[in-house]
């Protein structure tokens, strides 16, 4: 089982990832944390190691490279936001987590003690530094999520229903496997998803 899970910066994928992760005793791998700890490690802000990580691919190219290593020994759920792009040919189940960008802001001013304003201008900076690199580097347009199974509006939802939720896909698609049923080839899930366009 491999499940990648991509969002917005603050929609709350890394909740729901080790959420997952344990419900179904999965490893949780964090591209976001390595890029934070990446960070801490040259002693410069987040938003600093973006902009560096514009002008050095190899910095998204040594996180995406683990990604893909980590997806190839399975049973893991795999959380980044280029996870999903990147995991297209290994991962089972592709998530995605959205939410306004003010709503995100309070969440993410909140959790890291900081100004709404700052907070705000922090998402932008970095959500336009992460589709510029996407572009750039692999040629993925993250506004498009066409390829991606679910997609949750953590603003529309309450934790509990989307954790339920959550918990039924898996289960489902684990019991189906169980049974001997197949999981849909990617080229059958991208007729799918083409159909439901």
């Amino acid at each position: 089982m491999v499940i990648a899970i991509s969002g917005k910066p603050g929609a709350g994928k890394t909740t729901y990832a080790k959420e997952v992760a344990r419900l179904f005793n999965l490893r949780h791998v964090s591209s976001g944390f390595l890029f934070r700890q990446l960070a801490s490690e040259r002693g410069i802000s987040l938003v600093e190691l973006h902009k560096l990580a514009e002008r050095d691919f190899e910095i998204d190219r040594a996180i995406d490279s683990r990604a893909v290593e980590e997806a190839k020994k399975g049973d893991v759920v795999v959380e980044g936001h280029l996870a999903g792009w990147v995991l297209k040919d290994l991962a089972d189940l592709r998530i995605f987590f959205t939410a306004p960008l003010d709503v995100r802001a309070m969440r993410v001013a909140a959790r890291d003690c900081v100004p709404y304003e700052e907070a705000l201008a922090e998402l932008k900076l970095r959500e336009e530094s992460n589709k510029l690199r996407a572009r750039l580097l692999y040629g993925f347009d993250l506004d498009d999520l066409s390829g991606f199974d679910v997609i949750f509006d953590t603003n529309r939802l309450s934790k509990e229903v989307i954790i339920e939720t959550l918990k039924t896909l898996v289960s489902k698609f684990i019991e189906h496997r169980a049974k001997g049923g197949e999981h849909a080839s990617h080229r059958d899930r991208q007729d799918m998803r083409q159909e439901r366009r």
